[in-house]
């Protein structure tokens, strides 16, 4: 079975509670569900309780009659040219705009169920929005939690101070690994779920993001603070989204050895709480949420 035999009328309509029984056709939707902005990429053809929650809310969007079965309607729906406009996408001249249109510049998924949200650390940016000059060890990168309204606009729902690199002290002191310190690739990952942070200290751990999948790192063996000329590894390192224990801003100390880190508690307590109010992770608790990393340069000026 799939979509095209189903959408001319050749197959016979299947419920959306059996689709996964059908690995191809699954793949399909999972493809189109992508496309219209509901499900991260890549489809893989098993249809858990996310890819559950993503039709549904596909169809009863696309207004098919039937919100219970894939048929003959909701499949032209799903391979109908206006798929990727069910969810629309503006890029306004806002903060939000500028670094949703540079994820879409690098081919980056966007999420654009206006209850979902997207998760991205901007190097080297403040608050405000305007460039600094990204100096090491200090809390000068941000924590951005997106989401896209029902109108397609991108808003800013939570920002807060961060780091996506390790300071001196696990750069220069402490060297945790002779590689030298760890620092994330620019791009974009789906490789954290909702856990605790760190799990070998009960003492101090704290809800978090944990890393469950791969993502890329560059080691700073000669100790410059920069991802230029430094070796890349690909694999899990622990690299967590946690917070940065209320350290000064102008100095991160032993708070990140390479994790994406908010500085606040009280800050991190509302990234979690806007995670957890996610309908996906509601649908999943064991969901993979997908995080961008960028530097502040990839985004255009405000006008």
């Amino acid at each position: 079975m799939n979509l095209d035999d189903m959408a001319s009328g050749r197959g016979a309509p299947i419920s959306l509670s059996v689709i996964g029984g059908d690995r191809v056709l699954a793949t399909q939707v999972q493809q189109q569900l992508t496309k219209a902005g509901l499900l991260e990429p890549p489809a893989d053809g098993k249809f858990g309780p996310v890819s559950h929650w993503a039709i549904g809310e596909f169809l009863r969007k696309a207004g098919t009659s039937d919100k219970r079965q894939l048929d003959q309607e909701a499949a032209r729906a799903l391979l109908g040219a206006s798929v990727e406009a069910i969810y629309p996408l503006n890029f306004p001249d806002t903060l939000a705009g500028r670094i949703s249109s540079a994820m879409r510049n690098k081919g980056w998924w966007i999420t654009r169920h206006p209850e979902c949200i997207n998760i991205v650390y901007v190097e080297g940016l403040n608050p405000d929005g305007t460039p600094n000059e990204d100096a090491p060890n200090i809390f000068n990168d941000l924590r951005l939690l997106l989401r896209v309204n029902r109108s397609g606009n991108p808003e800013v729902v939570g920002c807060w101070e961060a780091t996506s690199e390790p300071g001196t002290y696990y750069t220069k002191i402490k060297k945790e690994d002779p590689r030298g310190a760890a620092r994330i690739a620019f791009g974009q990952y789906k490789s954290w779920s909702v856990g605790m942070h760190p799990r070998n200290k009960p003492e101090v751990a704290h809800e978090a993001l944990v890393q469950v999948g791969d993502i890329t790192v560059h080691r700073d063996l000669n100790e410059d603070f920069k991802r230029e000329g430094d070796a890349a590894f690909t694999g899990l390192f622990g690299i967590n989204q946690h917070w940065g224990y209320d350290m000064p801003r102008n100095n991160i100390g032993n708070a990140s050895a390479g994790c994406l880190v908010g500085r606040t508690k009280s800050g991190h307590r509302e990234f979690m709480a806007l995670i957890q109010a996610d309908p996906r992770y509601i649908a999943n608790r064991g969901f993979r949420f997908m995080t961008a990393v960028m530097p502040a340069s990839d985004l255009a000026p405000a006008t």
